[in-house]
């Protein structure tokens, strides 16, 4: 079913409700084996159904990594559509994290498989990669706005070899990344309260952005990844994002699921992060 309101503004009202928290489900190897799982198709669906059962009524937002969904072939993917479908019936929103990214008929395609509300993998949201050009992802632009979907485009990253692309200067004197997001920005003019085409910023790019040529004011959300195991807190958000902190989606993967694999500490984990993010963001307005 098509989303009668766009993604942007079912994220704000969510993130009101709930608090800004995305939890990554990313059950890899070594994930499944802390949590006493084999790696094999039984134990990713172990791992899946209990993060979705234990966060999908409670917070903001769920992401899974496809890849690891993808590496067990038809039975995994078919884990992946359980979690998607229960996680959207359980009020979590859903960010398919699969950084797709190329041109013409094959982006169209990418954009069916997951912004299509005839596809079992119908999300909320997408990542993509704008690297072939951010013209390449027209289709799933198109395609998120006939759905009512959304878009995170990965702008700058926080591993470290994303910086040889993104700080690149191009002819005009302006940078990879800052050309990315004056692109988000002109796709979400007039979004009101929040427009539904977002930017991958990592939490962790502190100095790099305070030194760079970006302008976060988008209009649009911006996924964090970095916090936690990568070495950002919910503290340094605002130092971080400045003025656009309060459209930020900060993304835990391992903060909460090493608390597994029952589902009272995971709970707990994440009513945790939820309350240390919401004082940062709303200490600092």
């Amino acid at each position: 079913m098509i989303h009668e309101e766009p993604f942007g503004a079912r994220l704000r009202r969510v993130m009101d409700a709930r608090g800004p928290l995305c939890v990554g489900i990313d059950p890899h190897a070594g994930l499944l084996a802390d949590w006493g799982l084999n790696d094999d198709v039984a134990g990713l669906e172990r791992f899946t159904r209990t993060v979705v059962e234990a966060l999908a009524g409670r917070v903001a937002v769920l992401k899974p990594q496809s890849a690891f969904f993808e590496r067990f072939g038809s039975r995994g993917i078919a884990v992946l559509e359980r979690a998607v479908t229960e996680s959207r019936d359980a009020g979590a929103l859903v960010v398919m994290d699969a950084k797709r990214g190329d041109i013409g008929s094959t982006m169209a395609a990418y954009a069916d498989a997951f912004l299509d509300p005839s596809s079992a993998l119908f999300s909320d949201a997408l990542t993509v990669s704008p690297y072939l050009g951010f013209g390449s992802l027209a289709p799933a632009v198109d395609r998120a706005r006939e759905s009512g979907c959304g878009l995170f485009v990965l702008a700058l990253t926080s591993n470290p070899e994303g910086a040889e692309v993104q700080h690149a200067v191009r002819a005009d004197g302006r940078s990879v990344a800052a050309t990315v997001l004056r692109h988000l920005a002109a796709e979400n003019e007039g979004a009101e309260p929040l427009g539904s085409f977002g930017a991958v910023v990592g939490a962790t790019l502190g100095g790099t952005l305070r030194e760079s040529d970006v302008d976060l004011a988008v209009n649009g959300p911006l996924l964090a990844p970095g916090l936690g195991a990568q070495g950002a807190t919910a503290a340094d958000l605002p130092r971080v994002f400045g003025d656009a902190v309060g459209n930020v989606v900060p993304s835990i993967s391992r903060g909460v699921l090493r608390h597994g694999p029952s589902a009272g500490p995971l709970r707990a984990a994440a009513e945790t992060e939820v309350r240390l993010l919401t004082e940062a963001v709303r200490g600092s307005s």
